[in-house]
């Protein structure tokens, strides 16, 4: 049978669950103990102690039948009321039965006064103010007699303490289980932060705890970080070194360019600027997110400085929202160059920039939207992908680039544990571009 209606119901997180783990069978176990304890052990002694105790209060009752006084009837009785220890006495006329209150912990004394009341017919009350005192209040010919004797005569003494002990020993354990639950735990919760800090471009001190497999999923994670850092910094020295080994025979051809005629090296000089721009595109690139680390700014001061910067280049750009407000942990540098390249891209594929920011307590979103021609929903994911140029969706008359932009700003937001969102935009009919970072 299918479980799958259960698990909304289920908690999230581990530690959670490993504590649902612990503490239902502990409650399953006290609850099935204590009613088969109550139910077929005490309920079935108790009953046999106040048929007993009935035999004794009847055989009383029946030694004061005859008597013409309540004197001659309780004379009548001494003997018996000595051999059985109780004591006996009629209540006057206006005098009522002292019933009182129970405790509220005597869960058997209700079982008790059923029996009573269904073996002696003539009984009027029951009382059990105590454990060590139960009066009874029978109904004879001469008056409302009252019958006091020991409560232990009618159910076992103290019957709560056996369930009182179990409960208190099961949270005992279930302390000590929980104590030991969380230290067990606590490696797991490491490493979850560190991977998760990892993921979004940080660096946390973490050393191995905790259980074996636990150190060896540590360990792994450790090597893992490792060579991706390595393979980070190959991929930055290797594109560092061939963009910077270029630059010096580009620089020859420049300056072999400049003692040509103007009308024969107008197209060679055109191509070596492309050259050149393609260059710094791949050492854009190259750098990526390894500019400085995490620091804690203020999204909205980085977002009002770069439309500062992009409006006084020249370009129609405007920060036309922002919602909510907050620090997060960002990379400024990288991050400012995603943002410019998205203004980039937007201004050059269309007239103006729109951007908003949504600071929530969860995520942040910096969105940047133009009025050009968009990129259809089926090309979306190939635009994001390094040197992937949709030539036919975007304007060509303002040239196409090299088909880095969205590959950087998508690397930036991965970097930070974020995401880079493409769709149409609403505002302006252009492209919409979302950075999305988690808090």
């Amino acid at each position: 049978m299918s479980a799958d209606w259960l698990k909304p119901y289920m908690p999230r997180s581990l530690y959670a669950r490993a504590a649902l783990i612990l503490v239902l069978p502990v409650v399953v176990v006290l609850l099935v103990v204590g009613i088969a304890f109550l139910q077929k052990h005490l309920e079935d002694v108790t009953e046999q102690m106040t048929r007993a105790a009935s035999r004794e209060v009847l055989l009383v009752v029946g030694v004061m039948e005859g008597a013409e006084t309540q004197q001659e009837a309780l004379a009548a009785a001494r003997p018996d009321l000595k051999a059985l220890s109780m004591t006996a006495s009629f209540l006057g006329i206006n005098e009522e039965p002292m019933i009182g209150q129970r405790r509220w912990y005597d869960f058997i004394a209700p079982r008790v006064e059923a029996d009573l009341r269904a073996l002696l017919p003539d009984i009027e009350g029951v009382a059990l103010p105590s454990g060590q005192e139960a009066r009874l209040y029978i109904n004879t010919d001469l008056g409302l007699l009252q019958l006091k004797f020991d409560r232990r005569r009618l159910s076992p003494a103290a019957p709560h303490q056996l369930i009182v002990t179990m409960v208190f020993f099961a949270v005992v354990m279930t302390t000590i289980s929980f104590l030991y639950m969380r230290n067990q735990l606590r490696p797991i919760t490491r490493l979850a932060e560190a991977a998760q800090a990892f993921g979004r471009g940080r660096v946390v001190p973490y050393s191995p705890g905790g259980a074996i497999e636990v150190r060896a999923a540590g360990s792994a994670f450790l090597d893992m970080r490792a060579r991706i850092e390595r393979q980070m910094e190959q991929r930055t020295m290797m594109l560092s070194g061939v963009s910077h080994d270029l630059r010096t025979p580009l620089t020859r051809l420049k300056l072999g360019l400049s003692m040509l005629p103007e009308d024969e090296a107008a197209p060679l000089k055109q191509d070596v600027d492309e050259m050149q721009l393609l260059l710094d595109s791949f050492l854009e690139f190259s750098q990526g997110t390894t500019e400085g680390s995490p620091e804690t700014v203020e999204p909205i001061a980085l977002i009002e400085q770069i439309v500062k910067d992009a409006c006084r280049a020249g370009h129609e750009v405007a920060l036309v929202s922002v919602e909510g407000e907050g620090t997060i942990a960002l990379r400024p540098t990288a991050m400012r160059r995603a943002v410019e390249n998205l203004i980039g891209n937007a201004v050059r594929y269309g007239e103006r920039a729109d951007i908003s920011l949504s600071i929530t307590p969860k995520s942040m979103r910096i969105r940047v939207e133009d009025d050009g021609p968009g990129i259809p929903p089926e090309q979306r994911s190939e635009a994001i992908k390094p040197f992937s140029r949709l030539d036919p969706a975007r304007n060509q008359n303002r040239g196409s680039g090299v088909g880095l932009g969205l590959a950087i700003v998508s690397d930036i937001a991965r970097a930070h544990g974020g995401v880079l969102r493409l769709s149409k935009s609403e505002r302006l009919g252009g492209l919409c571009a979302d950075i999305i970072i988690g808090r």
